[in-house]
C-alpha cells in the first residue's frame, strides 16, 4: 500500500470511528507504529484529524491545533485590541503566568519593557520576544511542541505545582457555553489546568472567533474564569448567553 493510499485509509477509518488506536492501525495497515505516528502527525498538520494520546479522533466539529506560522497573522488587529485591554489587569510588581499563543504574545510585546514584572510561561516564542528586554522571564521547561513552541508534559506540570502567581492569562482554542474551555490535546489541557491552579485569578484572552466552538480535551468550566477579554465582534445575544452561563465579565472594546 502506497503512503497516500495508507493516509487516505487512516482518514476514512478515523472519520468512521470515535477514535482510532496507533497499535490497531499499524496492525491493520501492516506498517510500524512509528510510521503510523508520522502519518498521524502529518494528517493533523493538514487538518484531517486530531492527535490524542495513543491515536487520533475525527475533526468533525472539534477544533484542531493550528501551527504557529499559520495563525500568527490571523485576527491580528483583534489580538492587539485584546492585549491593550489586558494591561488594566496587570498589577505592579506582579507575577504573571502566561499561556502559549499569539494573543499572549501581543500582551508580552506591550509589557516587556517593565522591570517590576515576573512572567512565567511555557511558550518559547514569548520568551524569545523578551531576550533583549529587562522583564524577568521564567520558563516552565518541558517537552516542546514542534511547530507551536509550547512546552507541556510532566516537567512543566511539576514546576507549575511549586509556584504561585497573581494572575494567569489563559488562551483558548475553543470556548463553549456548555463544554467550557477545551484544548486540542490532553497535554495542552493539563498544562492549562496546572496554570489555573497556580494562580489567584484567571483572565481569558481570546478573540471572538474562538467562541461557540469545542475541541477535544476539557480544560475547565466557564465559572472558573474570573474575567474574559475579547474583541467587540460578539453579538448581543452571544454576550448575554455567556454572561448568564458563567461567573465572568466579558470585556469588549465598547466597555
Amino acid at each position: 500500500m502506497h503512503a497516500n493510499e495508507r493516509k487516505n485509509k487512516i482518514i476514512s477509518l478515523t472519520n468512521d470511528s470515535q477514535k482510532v488506536e496507533i497499535e490497531e492501525l499499524a496492525k491493520n495497515l501492516n506498517v510500524s507504529t512509528m510510521t503510523i505516528r508520522r502519518d498521524l502527525t502529518e494528517l493533523e498538520n493538514q487538518g484531517h484529524l486530531i492527535r490524542v494520546h495513543g491515536g487520533a479522533v475525527p475533526v468533525k466539529e472539534l477544533v484542531a491545533e493550528v501551527p504557529y506560522t499559520n495563525k500568527a497573522s490571523i485576527n491580528l488587529s483583534e489580538k492587539k485590541q485584546i492585549a491593550l485591554l489586558a494591561l488594566d489587569y496587570i498589577p505592579e510588581n506582579g507575577r504573571i503566568l502566561m499561556d502559549s499563543g499569539t494573543t499572549t504574545l501581543e500582551i508580552i510585546r506591550l509589557i516587556k519593557h517593565r522591570r517590576d514584572l515576573t512572567i512565567i510561561t511555557n511558550d518559547i516564542k514569548l520568551a524569545m520576544e523578551c531576550i533583549d528586554d529587562p522583564i524577568e522571564i521564567i520558563l516552565t521547561g518541558g517537552e516542546m511542541q514542534q511547530g507551536i513552541g509550547a512546552c507541556t508534559g510532566p516537567v512543566a506540570e511539576n514546576f507549575l505545582s511549586t509556584i504561585h502567581a497573581d494572575l494567569f492569562f489563559l488562551g483558548a482554542h475553543a470556548i463553549h457555553p456548555k463544554a467550557g474551555i477545551t484544548a486540542p490535546t490532553l497535554e495542552k489541557a493539563n498544562i492549562k489546568k496546572k496554570m489555573i491552579e497556580a494562580s489567584e485569578m484567571t483572565v481569558l484572552v481570546a478573540d471572538s472567533t474562538k467562541f461557540n466552538l469545542k475541541s477535544f480535551a476539557s480544560v475547565c468550566s466557564l465559572n472558573v474564569i474570573t474575567y474574559a477579554i475579547t474583541n467587540d465582534n460578539l453579538s448581543d445575544e452571544q454576550l448575554e448567553e455567556y454572561t448568564q452561563s458563567m461567573s465572568m465579565e466579558v470585556v469588549t472594546k465598547g466597555d
